[in-house]
């Protein structure tokens, strides 16, 4: 194995898996991310298994389940009882850094975190929460002072992590971790030039956006699109700095996302949702000196909870016995699958963009290869083979020819709980054990 690599963890606030050109979308212009994904291991059935951004920010950073770290709804504090992604990589001589978008803090949007809770993290350039990218403010390091971003804060957050890639001591490898706001709504405010390249008339919808759906559907997907195209030509500017410093072919990097976006699919915006739109993510890691650079795709389902300890484990890191997530470090080398094929799927409780007066429920489900099964309180709720039916429009979860099918994924669902330990009570049950307050539109408020 190669001598410790340096690893960059890079990923955009609710970019979903079918918004790249590598994945056959013939409008959006990603070619930088897209001749990345050509070099990469590409998990094409990478998901978000609770697929919004407290919960799966927070089992990036423990490699834990959202019930076990507590983060199911947003803006609410992640405690340090775990030991985190950046204190393992610390523990093993590892220079740590995060840029931009933290989410995980719990004390207003806006307000200074202090050190105590960085999760590890020492170079440090972070707001919790902005969607305003054109004036974008941010505390550096130990400063309580608020500065503001130049321009469009994903140029300015991606320009600061190439001067750190520069001026870094190349005697300690570091972790370094950017995290965008964008492509996140709202959508129409990526720079003007990122704009002009798509117009709503000519944006192509996928055929699981309903009639009702469409006009807001091509406005959204327009703006989404500019964004995308962006930060593409940001990850392009990041790489091509790993190559300028001689860093690329002992650098991992892995570019991800949080969740994805219904952007009109299923009649739907946003997401919390179990359809792919929301759940599915991009996932492509490349390290040379170790993998080299002919790109390859496996097709299992790995979840958020599972980077931490696959990133550990492919750095020669003792995996904390706090994680929950699967190491899938041997089998990218060529060992055995630790996969069983399925995601497990959840929403503890909705809230904010999809309460209950929007259709939000509790559920539990699976993703597999194939298929997704999804189950509520109420019981089956959503079957689809993925393969026959890939923009989920034929709900098999009544027809009788699909009975056992039924009956063998929610045993199989009914077996990842039970070793959990979730007993899938309602969402009320998780708010009280855990303490919370939620108003009347299902959202757990925060300070100002």
């Amino acid at each position: 194995m190669p001598e410790s690599p340096n690893v960059i963890l890079v990923f955009g606030d609710q970019w979903r898996a079918q918004a790249f050109g590598y994945a056959g979308n013939t409008c959006v212009q990603t070619p930088n991310i897209d001749r990345l994904a050509s070099q990469s291991i590409n998990a094409s059935h990478a998901v978000s298994g609770c697929s919004v951004c407290c919960p799966a920010r927070a089992s990036l950073l423990t490699g834990q389940y959202p019930l076990t770290h507590g983060v199911f709804v947003n803006d609410v504090h992640l405690s340090d009882r775990a030991i985190s992604l950046a204190h393992a990589f610390k523990s093993a001589g590892y220079d740590t850094a995060y840029v931009g978008k933290w989410h995980v803090n719990a004390n207003g949007r806006s307000q200074y975190i202090p050190p105590e809770n960085r999760q590890g993290f020492d170079y440090w350039k972070v707001r919790e929460c902005t969607h305003n990218y054109n004036h974008s403010f941010y505390y550096a390091n130990d400063s309580d002072e608020k500065r503001v971003w130049e321009g469009y804060d994903a140029i300015a957050q991606t320009r600061d992590v190439r001067d750190y890639i520069q001026n870094h001591n190349a005697e300690n490898p570091f972790l370094l971790v950017l995290s965008w706001g964008p492509p996140h709504a709202p959508y129409e405010t990526a720079p003007e030039k990122y704009r002009a390249m798509y117009r709503a008339e000519d944006v192509p919808l996928r055929p699981n956006v309903p009639a009702q759906a469409e006009a807001n559907a091509r406005k959204w997907i327009a703006g989404y699109y500019g964004h995308c195209t962006a930060l593409d030509d940001c990850m392009g500017d990041l790489l091509q700095t790993l190559d300028n410093t001689g860093r690329a072919d002992n650098t991992l990097v892995l570019f991800f996302s949080d969740h994805g976006d219904m952007l009109g699919s299923q009649g739907s915006a946003k997401k919390q949702q179990p359809w792919d739109e929301s759940i599915r993510i991009p996932f492509l890691l490349r390290w040379p000196a170790q993998f080299g650079t002919e790109g390859r795709e496996i097709d299992d389902p790995i979840d958020i909870p599972d980077i931490m300890p696959t990133l550990l484990g492919l750095c020669g890191i003792d995996i904390p016995d706090t994680v929950e997530g699967l190491d899938y470090s041997a089998y990218l080398n060529g060992g055995d699958n630790p996969s069983d094929g399925a995601a497990l799927l959840q929403c503890p409780q909705p809230f904010g963009q999809w309460t209950r007066a929007q259709g939000g429920r509790e559920y539990r489900g699976l993703r597999t290869r194939q298929y997704t099964y999804v189950r509520t309180l109420d019981g089956p709720w959503l079957l689809y083979d993925n393969n026959a039916d890939p923009f989920q429009l034929n709900n098999l979860i009544d027809n009788p020819n699909s009975a056992d099918l039924r009956r063998e994924l929610d045993n199989g669902l009914q077996r990842r709980l039970n070793a959990q330990n979730d007993a899938f009570l309602p969402g009320a049950a998780y708010i009280e054990q855990w303490g919370y307050t939620v108003n009347e539109t299902g959202t757990v408020p925060y300070a100002n």
